[in-house]
C-alpha cells in the first residue's frame, strides 16, 4: 500500500543580504543541517526593483559542493576560473560542480518586471569533494515539459517525472528537481524514493500538501516532508507554482564556512589558506 509523505514542517523564507548587497529570501541554510541532507541551502531572489539585485555576486570561491542556479525570469551573467562565461536567461539552469575549487561570479542584469531565480546547494560526499570541477549550462529549450494530470504542468530539470527525464544526468548525488505549476482545482501526485529527503518551495499562489487540506501554504513557504512513497499537492480557487526537490542523503559530517563545505574544520582551514595564498585552483582544473 502506498504511503503518502506527511508534512513534517512548514516554514517561511527569511530576508537576507548576500553577495555585494543582493536582497533575497533564504528558504533554508546552515541552521537546517542535516535535516535536508544532501541539500544545504536554497535562496530565492526576486524583485521588480533592479537596485535589490544589481550589485550581484562578484568573484568568490566554492569547494566541496554543487551550486544549481535556476532563472525563472531575468538574466544573470556569469564567468568562472575554468574559462566558462555567458548569460543564464529566463528558464535556463546552471549546474556547477565546484569540486576541488572554482572561483566564479554571478551578476544579474536589469530586467523589466519581476526578476526571479533560485540557487540550491547540493553537498558532495567526501570521496567527490576534491574532484575536478565541471560546469553544465542548460538552456530552457533542453528542459522537458509534461502534463501529468489536468491542470498541472511540470518542467523536469533533474530526475524523472511523468515520462520525462531531466537533461542534468550523471549526477554525483541522486537528485530530483522539478518545477511544478498547478492551475486552480488541480491535484498532483508524484512518487519519491523512500528514504530520500524531500521538500517543496512555493513561489507563487497557494495550495495544500497534506492529505486533509488542513495546512494551507503560500508563496515563500518551505514544506519539509517526512518519509513515504509519494507527495500529494492540491489547489483550491487559486493556482500554485513550486519547486519540488528530493535526494539521497549522504550521512557524513558537515563542516561549513561561507562558500566552502567540507567534512572537517581542518579541511576548511586548508581550503581558505590555499585561497588566500593563490593555490586554491588546482592545475588539473585549469583550461
Amino acid at each position: 500500500m502506498k504511503e503518502p509523505r506527511p508534512v513534517q514542517r512548514i516554514t517561511s523564507s527569511v530576508p537576507i543580504l548576500e553577495g555585494a548587497g543582493v536582497r533575497l529570501k533564504r528558504a533554508f541554510g546552515d541552521y537546517e543541517v542535516p535535516m535536508l541532507d544532501p541539500f544545504l541551502l536554497l535562496d530565492d531572489f526576486h524583485s521588480s526593483d533592479p537596485r535589490d539585485y544589481i550589485a550581484g555576486f562578484p568573484w568568490h570561491p566554492h569547494r566541496g559542493i554543487e551550486t544549481v542556479t535556476y532563472v525563472v525570469r531575468g538574466a544573470i551573467e556569469h564567468g568562472d576560473s575554468m574559462g566558462n562565461g555567458g548569460t543564464i536567461g529566463s528558464g535556463d539552469v546552471q549546474w556547477m560542480t565546484a569540486g576541488s575549487g572554482i572561483i566564479h561570479q554571478e551578476m544579474p542584469r536589469p530586467y523589466t518586471g519581476l526578476m526571479q531565480g533560485f540557487q540550491l546547494w547540493v553537498n558532495l560526499p567526501a570521496s567527490k569533494k576534491m574532484m575536478a570541477p565541471r560546469y553544465r549550462g542548460i538552456t530552457e529549450k533542453l528542459i522537458p515539459t509534461s502534463t501529468p494530470t489536468k491542470g498541472v504542468g511540470i518542467k523536469v530539470i533533474a530526475g524523472k517525472a511523468a515520462r520525462a527525464e531531466g537533461p542534468v544526468r550523471d549526477l554525483l548525488v541522486e537528485t530530483e528537481c522539478i518545477d511544478v505549476e498547478m492551475k486552480p482545482h488541480a491535484e498532483f501526485e508524484h512518487p519519491i524514493i523512500k528514504g530520500n529527503k524531500a521538500f517543496a518551495y512555493v513561489f507563487d499562489g497557494r495550495g495544500f500538501f497534506d492529505p486533509d487540506n488542513r495546512y494551507p501554504v503560500a508563496a515563500e513557504n518551505l514544506i519539509i516532508f517526512g518519509d513515504g512513497d509519494h507527495i500529494i499537492s492540491r489547489t483550491g480557487k487559486v493556482g500554485m507554482r513550486f519547486l519540488l526537490v528530493s535526494g539521497k542523503p549522504i550521512g557524513e559530517p558537515v563542516a561549513w564556512r561561507g562558500p566552502i563545505v567540507m567534512n572537517t574544520e581542518k579541511e576548511l582551514d586548508v581550503a581558505f589558506e590555499e585561497y588566500w595564498s593563490g593555490k586554491f585552483i588546482k592545475d588539473a582544473t585549469r583550461k
